[in-house]
């Protein structure tokens, strides 16, 4: 079979973009080239562009499991006007009032977590924009949520089993944060809700802490759920 070329190609990308979007279960390259019925070598090239355009996303290693991008998870929830960040400023003021500290809402993206919001701490120490910043999976809290429920690896079991991850001097030297997963539908973790501050500060905390980040991140994911 020839390589797709011009419209052919757009016609080809957009059909695989509709088959992660809709798949009941994320499918991997092979999985989405047998459906598809093109070569993998075809689906590889078309699957690699649709990532640097955000529009798919594959955590892990290259055989890992496509998932819809965090240019559609901005919007996933616009029906009837709430976007993501809309309903989870709720959950952000309330984990902030709760710990004083910084609160973050994410996103995976194909490079890293990107933070799409920020409720900013009480504390003069400790204060730093991660709005638009994008940092790697494996140092972050919420990247580690990220790698738990979208990937294969049983590297991050355990954040599996007690729902919540940390980062403690990881990403920074004297910064910690505390991170739980929004779940989808599907049982994967579409964003995330973090808190953060100095070690000395928050390290402390984090068994007080969680179950609180839990709840909140529990509560939102029913939301986004009802409003998609």
């Amino acid at each position: 079979m020839s390589e797709p070329t011009g419209t052919q190609a757009i016609e080809r990308a957009a059909q695989l973009l509709v088959r992660v979007v809709e798949a009941p279960q994320a499918p991997t390259v092979t999985e989405l080239a047998e459906r598809a019925g093109l070569p993998k070598s075809t689906t590889s090239r078309l699957v690699a562009a649709l990532e640097r355009n955000g529009l798919i996303q594959r955590l892990g290693d290259r055989g890992g499991q496509l998932r819809p991008g965090p240019v559609l998870l901005r919007f996933a929830s616009r029906d009837n006007g709430a976007t993501l960040v809309e309903l989870a400023q709720p959950a952000l003021r309330r984990l902030a009032d709760a710990s004083g500290e910084t609160i973050n809402l994410a996103v995976p993206g194909p490079d890293g977590v990107e933070h799409l919001a920020q409720e900013d701490t009480a504390h003069f120490v400790g204060v730093t924009d991660w709005v638009g910043r994008r940092v790697p999976f494996e140092l972050a809290a919420n990247g580690k949520c990220f790698l738990a429920y979208n990937t294969r690896a049983p590297a991050h079991a355990d954040v599996r089993a007690r729902g919540w991850a940390t980062s403690i001097d990881e990403l920074e030297v004297g910064l910690t944060a505390l991170a739980a997963p929004v779940l989808g539908a599907d049982g994967s973790a579409v964003a995330a809700l973090s808190v953060s501050g100095p070690t000395a500060r928050l390290k402390p905390r984090i068994e007080e802490l969680a179950p609180v980040v839990v709840a909140e991140a529990t509560s939102l994911s029913s939301q986004l759920r009802g409003a998609a």
